[in-house]
């Protein structure tokens, strides 16, 4: 259902540190112009959002210039993307498009990287579901004051803390749904019924 929206986000992970940037003498301007992307549903939304906004200026320099964006990195993501529609092509899958199926591209997105998922915890943080690991949502993401329950993430990055970078919400069920080789009821069932903090600390 949401073919061209997931390629179009796996091109923009696979730069994916690198679109935004924030220049000493105008961080409240380059964060202020980054929030305009965000999505409530998360980071590779924000992404979808970047691109489709360049695409509409026809990869326009100045625009990238104005929202600070790197544009030698938007460049890279759209010949990835290229690749990506050549594969496409060759394996013949049927083309389709529906950027508002937040659901449909969520899930897609979880398959991918099932293995990535994290519930919140007491106190504001996360476990990784697997490996029980701590981890915490990275301060540039869409979804840091929100505290979604559960989450997917892209990679981990350990500066001060382990943070994950790049994530989106997801629901539990996806991951028994979706791979049920890997995920068993209790690992989605553990700590469900329990009251969460709306907001950290």
């Amino acid at each position: 259902d949401c073919l061209e929206e997931v390629i179009t986000i796996i091109s923009m992970l696979s730069v994916n540190n690198s679109i935004f940037y924030r220049p000493k003498d105008k961080k409240v301007m380059a964060d202020t112009a980054h929030q305009s992307f965000h999505s409530s549903f998360g980071d590779h939304f924000t992404l979808l959002n970047v691109y489709n906004q360049w695409v509409e200026t026809d990869f326009n320099t100045q625009w990238c210039f104005e929202n600070f964006i790197q544009h030698r990195s938007m460049m890279r993501a759209r010949d990835v993307r290229e690749q990506l529609d050549g594969l496409v092509d060759r394996v013949e899958l049927n083309r389709s498009s529906n950027p508002n199926d937040h659901i449909s591209i969520r899930k897609a997105i979880t398959a991918g990287f099932f293995y990535h998922t994290a519930k919140l915890q007491k106190g504001g943080s996360y476990r990784t579901v697997k490996h029980s690991q701590s981890v915490h949502i990275h301060p540039s993401s869409a979804l840091f004051d929100d505290l979604p329950r559960w989450v997917l993430y892209h990679e981990l990055v350990f500066t001060s803390k382990e943070y994950m970078r790049q994530i989106i919400i997801i629901n539990p069920e996806w991951l028994i749904e979706i791979a049920p080789h890997y995920y068993k009821k209790k690992d989605i069932l553990d700590n469900s019924t329990k009251k969460l903090p709306k907001t950290a600390g």
